[in-house]
């Protein structure tokens, strides 16, 4: 009976770090459900490098990047990201603390990747996070220089396939805008395009020299997405219908 009083401070010492393990662990459960949702952010089946992939990560909020391995996201083992998040939770419900953690986790970015697939623990690396420069701006296309420059024909006159190669020449277009031209039916239509990534819409200029009219214009948004045909010079000189 007398060894009550000296294991009474023991159970009180074992029931306080019982409260404060439970807590680390739900601080440790949110910080991966921040990684977790990072990761279901990041997933696509758009072919990405690893440093898109890393300048995507970086943009989102309550993430660190600490370290980006692997090629694409198509090639290989895919990519992947060593995030570091922080996550809280509070202490019992008796004069309650708060108990936060950062904690580091491997998220997995693949066209092969589990929608809400749980990332991995993992230590964290050395040294700050890491920052990535922005996307280089992609060329603008010359909408007013195209409809300044390009030929008008009068009604009955004939349209110089050449005069419409050398406007084009003399635009001193960036070298990332690729130039179709091409002659049908006494039209001549002329293609300005940047190179999509096969998800988006596409950005490209479409004009048509014709007797008696000379027009410029951009497709509407759904005829540039990939597989519609808008940003072809065939929709230059046979315009798909406007879209309802």
């Amino acid at each position: 009976m007398r060894r009550l009083p000296l294991l009474a401070p023991l159970l009180l010492f074992t029931a306080g770090c019982g409260l404060v393990q439970p807590a680390e662990g739900e601080a440790t459960d949110a910080a991966r459900e921040v990684a977790r949702k990072a990761g279901e952010r990041l997933n696509s089946q758009r072919p990405r490098t690893a440093a898109e992939v890393g300048r995507s990560a970086s943009g989102i909020d309550g993430v660190e990047i600490l370290r980006v391995t692997g090629t694409s996201t198509h090639d290989g083992d895919s990519v992947d990201v060593i995030v570091r998040t922080s996550g809280s939770a509070y202490t019992g419900r008796l004069d309650p603390e708060e108990v936060t953690v950062r904690r580091c986790f491997a998220v997995r970015v693949s066209p092969k990747s589990e929608w809400g697939e749980d990332p991995r623990n993992v230590d964290c690396p050395d040294g700050p996070p890491l920052t990535f420069a922005p996307p280089p701006e992609p060329p603008r296309l010359p909408y007013e220089d195209l409809r300044a420059k390009l030929p008008r024909v009068p009604e009955g006159g004939l349209v110089d396939e050449a005069e419409v190669r050398r406007t084009l020449a003399a635009l001193d277009l960036h070298p990332a805008i690729r130039t179709e031209v091409k002659a049908d039916g006494g039209r001549v239509g002329v293609l300005l395009s940047v190179k999509g990534n096969g998800f988006d819409p596409q950005d490209c200029l479409l004009a048509r020299v014709g007797p008696g009219a000379t027009e410029v214009w951009v497709p509407p948004r759904i005829q540039r997405m990939p597989g519609e045909g808008g940003c072809t010079v065939g929709n230059a000189l046979d315009p798909q219908p406007a879209p309802h």
